[in-house]
């Protein structure tokens, strides 16, 4: 049986990956969007242990063509997606106003422009045969207060999850479930934020049957 296909955009060391072998332990063949895909590439390689091909294709997701050009490039080459899970985020630490506009809107831009692009570079294939559009939130959206020093992220995963529980109400009549997984705490390895553990909720926003879909998992280290 031929293997569904997941894209992961902003496929990092992190999460990225975490979520790609979530995925491919699922039953999925991956495709990983990042800047650097030598990096990646050295990374691909362990998909195959887990019975799953993976390719990787270089994309700044801040840059609104490219994104949308790696998605129809994935298409292209290896067909419709079934999944698709964007990561993109920026910590950018610093006083308030310290950033220049240019520097804000590009992270603004990672979060949530880089986002709508992707979603609707794969919107027409999920429209006729239904899939999952799952994106990575931030616990900053929910306490704003507790970012000062990163007001990029607080801004860009606010509107994300704006974006996503409007998303998550238009597209559901089509069969697409779009989902929220906010990460109330820092990812590390080896803690209660460990990636891999992180992970699960997103495969199980994926595997919940259509009158159990939701806009929003909190991950609070539980």
């Amino acid at each position: 049986m031929k293997r569904r296909l997941a894209i992961i955009a902003g496929a990092g060391p992190g999460m990225g990956l975490a979520i790609a072998r979530r995925f491919a332990r699922g039953g999925f063949d991956v495709a990983l969007i990042a800047r650097d895909a030598g990096r990646l590439a050295e990374s691909a390689a362990e998909f195959e242990g887990l019975g799953a091909r993976a390719s990787v294709h270089a994309a700044d997701l801040s840059d609104l063509a490219a994104a949308e050009g790696a998605i129809h490039a994935i298409r292209a080459a290896r067909g419709p997606a079934a999944v698709l899970a964007y990561n993109g985020g920026a910590w950018n630490q610093g006083a308030p106003l310290s950033m220049t506009a240019e520097a804000f809107h590009r992270d603004l831009g990672l979060c949530v422009s880089g986002a709508y692009a992707c979603t609707r570079a794969v919107h027409a294939d999920m429209a006729a045969g239904g899939g999952t559009v799952l994106f990575t939130g931030g616990g900053l959206a929910l306490a704003p207060g507790a970012g000062v020093g990163v007001a990029s992220l607080v801004a860009g995963k606010s509107g994300l999850r704006g974006l996503a529980l409007v998303l998550h109400e238009e597209l559901k009549p089509q069969g697409i479930h779009v989902g929220l997984v906010t990460i109330a705490g820092v990812v590390a390895p080896g803690t209660a934020f460990d990636p891999d553990r992180i992970a699960k909720a997103y495969w199980d926003m994926h595997i919940a049957p259509r009158g159990a879909w939701t806009a929003e998992t909190v991950f609070r280290g539980a």
